[in-house]
């Protein structure tokens, strides 16, 4: 059984952001019943996320809650909020940097806009699998200076990735299976110029949405398509609307977990060793979850009347193969694709 999305603009619309972080720091967690903040019982870190209950983000990040709970004797938890509750990832992205929520899940395209260097492990073509991507985003070598990189700036570590999986195109109007199908349609993209621009090289209508939003989207016909992974596609019922699933698979993409500087650097040595085992063991289970849940995610989907299809493989990458020199335009930018690719070799 699946549960859809909380209405996040009538939650925001009768409260607003503030309205919402006051009543959390007044009445505590959402998936725990301990309050916010530091005290006897410890400090609640409250965290954003834009999925359900069932998608594996949310039992990983459960998980991670409760065992570094019980690790740091209760001086650290995490409580969840999932489906878009705090807001869109945009909003949380903000809340994370002034401190009013201490952590959340966000988009590698979130993150792009504050740092451009991120768009590089956003890009098409970077990941060869999932395998590969999660040593690349646990390689300190390679990605470390990046995720610290907006520390100073907007008050904001990069924790590190989730895998967000092999992303592919569903559509309203029927199967896709070269980048000629998907002319003229109207595709749902994360908001930034390197998705616009992948659009656009498969001969759609680049339009950004936020995630909480592509359902009724689909339903109404303000987009005609969008691109996501299997899991996301079941868990959100997205089929119901868009029963045409093509296996673009065009983009290994990444959620990053990020968390408040300044709550990070508050840790004990020995609770922020508790803290980096225990995010360590989330990546790892949620990795787990994924490969599991992806086989029956697609068995979901076409029980309730999805129709799933292969595509021309090659036709997708040639079209999108012209990206990263179009979009990859500094040497730091240039240096880390290099190190990401090489390391894939």
């Amino acid at each position: 059984m699946f549960i859809r999305p909380l209405n996040r603009r009538a939650l925001l619309g009768a409260t607003g952001i503030a309205g919402i972080t006051a009543a959390l720091a007044a009445c505590g967690g959402g998936s725990g019943d301990s309050s916010s903040g530091s005290g006897a019982s410890g400090t609640q870190m409250r965290l954003a996320l834009n999925q359900t209950e069932d998608h594996p983000s949310f039992i990983a990040l459960e998980n991670f809650g409760a065992a570094l709970d019980e690790a740091t004797g209760g001086s650290w938890g995490i409580d969840v909020y999932p489906n878009e509750t705090l807001g869109a990832q945009q909003e949380t992205l903000q809340m994370t940097s002034n401190g009013s929520v201490e952590m959340s899940i966000v988009s590698g395209t979130q993150l792009e806009n504050l740092n451009p260097d991120f768009l590089v492990l956003n890009m098409p073509g970077g990941f060869d699998d999932i395998t590969k991507q999660m040593e690349i985003l646990g390689d300190q070598e390679i990605v470390g200076e990046l995720f610290a990189s907006l520390e100073e700036s907007q008050n904001i570590t990069v924790l590190g990735g989730f895998t967000q999986g092999e992303r592919s195109v569903y559509s309203t109007k029927g199967a896709i299976t070269t980048p000629d199908d998907l002319a003229g349609q109207k595709l749902r993209v994360q908001e930034s110029d390197l998705h616009l621009a992948m659009a656009a090289a498969l001969g759609a209508t680049g339009t950004p949405l936020a995630y909480g939003e592509v359902y009724t989207g689909l339903n109404s016909g303000v987009i005609d398509a969008a691109e996501n992974n299997e899991i996301s596609y079941a868990t959100q019922t997205h089929f119901e609307v868009a029963p045409y699933l093509s296996l673009t698979r065009h983009l290994v993409g990444t959620d990053y977990l990020i968390i408040n500087t300044d709550v990070l650097n508050s840790m004990s040595d020995e609770d922020r060793a508790a803290f980096d085992e225990g995010w360590a063991a989330c990546v790892e289970e949620h990795t787990g979850l994924w490969e599991e849940q992806t086989a029956q995610a697609i068995e979901d989907a076409e029980a309730g009347g999805a129709e799933v299809n292969e595509v021309d493989a090659e036709a997708f990458k040639e079209a999108l193969s012209a990206l990263p020199e179009e979009f990859l335009t500094t040497e730091a930018q240039t240096t880390l694709w290099d190190a990401v690719r090489g390391a894939q070799s």
